[in-house]
């Protein structure tokens, strides 16, 4: 394998189908950093224009696993997981598209955890996590 974990997360992203059902695209990606918006549809909706909590759950995970996986390290494997992730949600969001910005804040052999703030398009925070991922 030749291919960095930045190269690997830049092709998942837009080919997984549950992020591809989600509308999920990747905004942004650095060094320890990533950001990645889900346009709203009525379909992530719990409830009249609510945005579901497992949709907002889903980005916020996804984004972490970018932010983890963004670095220049070629991996031995492709494969990983997301250990624990605890997730706040701060206020709802209506209709709204949604932005998560993550960051890798600690990097171990195995382990990367990650801080993320889902926001709204005015910056009103919808959602903390402190998500951890496993590297294969």
């Amino acid at each position: 394998m030749t291919q960095t974990r930045r190269e690997i997360i830049q092709a998942f992203v837009p080919s997984s189908p549950l992020v591809g059902h989600l509308g999920i695209e990747l905004a942004e990606i650095e060094l320890d950093r990533a950001v990645l918006r889900m346009p709203f549809r009525p379909q992530l909706a719990t409830m009249g224009d609510v945005v579901h909590g497992g949709a907002i759950a889903s980005l916020l995970d996804t984004a972490s696993m970018a932010a983890a996986w963004s670095d220049d390290t070629v991996p031995e494997a492709t494969a990983g997981g997301t250990v624990s992730m605890n997730v706040d949600y701060v206020s709802a969001a209506r209709g709204v598209d949604l932005v998560a910005t993550a960051v890798a804040v600690r990097r171990g052999r195995s382990l990367c955890f990650c801080e993320v703030t889902v926001a709204d398009p005015d910056g009103a925070v919808v959602a903390k996590g402190l998500p951890v991922h496993r590297f294969g």
